[in-house]
């Protein structure tokens, strides 16, 4: 499923990244721990966190993610909006909390 499927169905925001919205998502991974992320998120995954703040697009950018979704209405930080769009990773945002958007992501993922 692409990234721009994702924003339809689940109406979120798209803060930058615009470039990437054709990008295949293998998965999803949820967690708000950088290291976690980083050792154990897959190419291709979808990455739901609070954070906002440059490294996550460091991370995103490392383990080639095809999306972050930040929850709680959170918006991203300017720098990390400039990062999202030099890697054509999209920022996209919900106000759902991370719990309510990570069960309804994994029925979209796995029907």
């Amino acid at each position: 499923m692409k990234v721009s499927e994702i924003v339809e169905k689940l109406g979120l925001t798209v803060y930058s990244g615009r470039k990437g919205l054709n990008r295949e998502i293998t998965g999803g991974y949820v967690s708000d721990l950088l290291s976690d992320v980083m050792g154990n998120a897959k190419d291709g995954d979808i990455w739901i966190t609070l954070q906002i703040h440059q490294n996550v697009m460091a991370i995103a950018s490392l383990k080639d993610l095809a999306a972050v979704i930040l929850v709680n209405g959170l918006e991203p930080q300017e720098n990390t909006m400039r990062h999202s769009e030099d890697e054509n990773i999209p920022i996209l945002g919900s106000s759902l909390p991370t719990f309510e958007l990570a069960g309804q992501l994994h029925q979209i993922l796995n029907p």
